[in-house]
């Protein structure tokens, strides 16, 4: 096993899970198996509690496991499926040998965070390491490991001797650090390509190789990065340093990332949506969201505009304390293309969402809501064509005499963290007319990742569908409601789970994919083509599919000349 750490200095942010996962796309180009584990020095058990806020979106992985969003870059730039334990904390250092203490594992011994926790930091990456993460089944052959904030904070320092100990423990030629650091240039920030003599001098006073001192500009797309990293020679050296046995021929995978990087430089076409939601101050927030829109709109040749709009601002009470920001929200509703309402939790702005789902309703507006953006679609149907005016969601109102959505049996109310569903789940879809199981590849089913702790009250669904909102999807026991259609709308969905979560840079979420084919004036075309996308988007070079799903070994991006 090889094991490569990525490290940052200078600030928190600086863009170690974008290194870390460029590193392990060229290395996996390379025909290596490769995994990633992302650790993160603060006391929290997991991410699952945190706001937004704190540290951007909280990632959901197939197990259930809620983690920081750079799992979420691992798996989209590696294409691979990792666990609840690639994500390594304080708090669960602490607690597996808080544990093993309580147990009576250390015969009586004084328990110390050197050997104690720094012992159980190399275990636990050693034992992760060998996870497979590929649907072949083969173990890892090299591990990517990301150690988040800064070296130099306290919160770090066990971490930091863990692995100062490590690369004894596994050989020199089995370990090797990056270290992601900050070259100012009138700004905090290293916008053009260093000068050899700026390279030279870092590399003298860092006491490394001219060689292994590697610039990253900023560039037009995150997806240039791996490119940027083979063309300054890290193949090379990774092979010398670490004795990999690769393939050192032209690498048809980072080929593939090239003619993407290429092809999203020169889109000219553009389509808008708004997205709605309480967290858009801050973009990571809804980071999985972007890039499954990105992704999507890439597929069909679209350049993306998201229109972030607080859902607050659109409601009435706005209008009297803040008409400036409630006609600037609304304006950005109307000129939008697509209507998307992510996930959220919480009662403020709430209102405002619904009053977007509405518009998008009427309006015949393409439509999707995530989570508890389909909860609220279903609010809103019920209110304003069921004429239920108070129906609410329990979330929000408890004593509604309409609880159209309810809080799940099963969840525990005394305790918040890991109590949702979560993680992988299956859908059976139930009609062979709905439009989502055709851009699923007419699918009997999807397995897809909640995060949740509501759910659409099955009692009152034939209500709805007896009024053209069909609940096309439901779960293996059809007791809940896992998607939404509305007939006679050009794209109204909405998916109780989270579809972002396995979306692709070349493998685009259908439910995502769907909206920006609508928005774009483009589905039903697409639909009639029996779900293949014109020779201008296509992806692939196979005369017997073009479907944005392809293996990433047949992606072909079209010129577009």
């Amino acid at each position: 096993m090889k094991y490569i750490l990525v490290t940052g200095g200078v600030i928190s942010g600086i863009g170690k899970g974008i290194i870390a996962s460029s590193v392990g796309t060229i290395l996996k180009s390379c025909g290596l198996h490769v995994t990633a584990i992302k650790i993160d020095p603060y006391i929290n058990i997991d991410a699952g509690t945190f706001s937004p806020y704190e540290h951007g979106e909280v990632f959901v992985l197939d197990d259930g496991g809620e983690v920081d969003l750079d799992l979420g870059n691992y798996e989209r730039f590696l294409d691979i499926r990792l666990t609840r334990d690639n994500n390594l904390t304080t708090g669960k250092i602490y607690q597996s040998v808080i544990n093993k203490e309580r147990n009576g594992d250390y015969l009586g011994k004084t328990v110390q965070v050197v050997p104690h926790i720094t012992d159980a930091i190399q275990e636990w990456v050693m034992r992760q390491a060998k996870v497979s993460v590929d649907d072949d089944g083969i173990e890892p052959e090299v591990c990517v490991i990301e150690l988040g904030g800064t070296v130099g904070d306290i919160e770090s320092m066990p971490f930091i001797e863990a692995f100062r100990q490590f690369q004894f423990k596994v050989k020199r030629e089995n370990f090797c650090n990056i270290h992601v650091s900050l070259v100012p240039q009138i700004v905090c920030r290293c916008s053009t390509p260093l000068d050899t003599a700026v390279k030279e001098k870092i590399s003298m006073f860092c006491h490394v190789e001219p060689e292994q001192v590697i610039c990253i500009h900023d560039v037009s797309s995150i997806y240039r990065v791996p490119l940027l990293l083979e063309d300054q020679g890290i193949v090379d050296y990774f092979c010398r340093r670490l004795n990999l046995l690769t393939e050192m021929r032209p690498r048809k995978m980072l080929t593939k990332w090239k003619e993407m990087s290429d092809r999203s430089d020169r889109l000219l076409e553009q389509t808008s949506i708004a997205l709605v939601g309480k967290y858009t101050k801050l973009s990571d927030s809804y980071a999985s969201v972007i890039k499954a829109l990105e992704h999507s709109a890439l597929a069909i040749n679209y350049k993306l505009e998201v229109k972030y709009i607080d859902s607050a601002d659109l409601e009435p009470a706005a209008l009297q304390e803040e008409p400036v920001k409630y006609h600037e929200a609304w304006q950005k509703l109307c000129s939008a293309d697509g209507v998307l309402v992510p996930g959220g939790f919480g009662v403020r702005g709430t209102e405002g969402k619904i009053q977007a789902i509405n518009w998008a309703r009427k309006r015949k507006k393409p439509f999707l809501g995530v989570c508890l953006g389909m909860q609220l679609a279903v609010c809103e149907f019920a209110r304003n064509v069921l004429g239920w005016e108070d129906a609410n969601s329990t979330e929000f109102d408890p004593e509604t005499k309409h609880p159209v959505v309810i809080e799940m049996p099963e969840h525990n109310p005394g305790q918040m963290g890991g109590t949702m569903r979560l993680g992988k789940r299956r859908t059976l879809f139930k009609s062979t007319s709905s439009v989502l199981r055709k851009l699923y590849g007419d699918a009997e089913y999807v397995d897809e990742r909640h995060r949740h702790r509501f759910e659409v009250n099955p009692e009152l669904k034939h209500h709805f569908e007896d009024r053209g909102f069909r609940f096309v999807g439901q779960d293996l026991e059809g007791e809940r409601m896992e998607i939404i259609e509305l007939q006679d709308h050009t794209y109204f969905v909405g998916v109780q789970y989270h579809p972002e979560f396995t979306s692709r840079p070349i493998k685009p979420s259908p439910p995502y994919f769907g909206l920006l084919l609508a928005a774009s004036g483009k589905l039903q075309n697409y639909l009639q083509k029996g779900c293949r996308l014109s020779p201008r988007d296509t992806y692939s070079d196979r005369s017997g599919s073009s479907s944005p799903d392809s293996e990433i070994s047949e992606i072909k991006f079209p010129s577009l000349s």
